[in-house]
């Protein structure tokens, strides 16, 4: 289930196109996903700037976890983008930072295999953001969560509206 704030395409120009040597005008992209309880009802968010425009997308699903999210909003926000560009994404997960610039390749290596021989999880979205990877020039940047970052603080307020939105009812758990 997604929803737009905004429904237009980030409009990616000269500077947006890989074979332009002015990298100098990246898309700035923020991402963020979560769950609550975990696994449970979930939301995903991006917030993507080029040159002084902005656009918000979010969704979320019913019944997910934590990491399944952050992919989705990586994997959405470069599906946004309508031709192959320079981006920098900016993520609080390290599971995605470290899943799609360094453990990938032994995962293909192994047929999607983890070092202890185990199916990867989440392969249906780290295949998914790989393809769409593949299309861009992507710097992927980490961040500290709940640090103060205006934007990654912002994607996360938007991930748990997203999540919010669905309007289930999730058990409050007590001890």
């Amino acid at each position: 289930m997604a929803s737009e704030t905004d429904e237009r395409p980030v409009e990616a120009d000269a500077a947006c196109e890989l074979e332009t040597p002015n990298a100098s005008a990246p898309v700035e992209i923020w991402t963020d996903g979560g769950c609550k309880p975990n696994p449970g009802p979930g939301g995903w968010a991006a917030l993507l700037k080029f040159r002084g425009t902005e656009r918000e997308i979010s969704g979320g699903e019913a019944e997910t976890t934590n990491n399944r999210m952050e992919l989705t909003a990586a994997a959405e926000a470069l599906e946004a983008l309508k031709r192959p560009c320079v981006v920098v994404l900016h993520t609080d997960s390290e599971y995605v930072r470290n899943g799609i610039t360094r453990w990938h390749t032994g995962w293909v290596r192994r047929n999607w295999r983890n070092a202890s021989g185990d199916p990867v999880a989440n392969m249906d979205l780290w295949r998914r953001l790989l393809e769409i990877s593949k299309r861009h020039q992507v710097e992927w940047r980490w961040v500290r969560g709940h640090s103060g970052d205006e934007n990654n603080e912002r994607v996360d307020r938007l991930a748990t509206a997203a999540r919010d939105a669905l309007g289930l009812a999730y058990p409050v758990r007590r001890r």
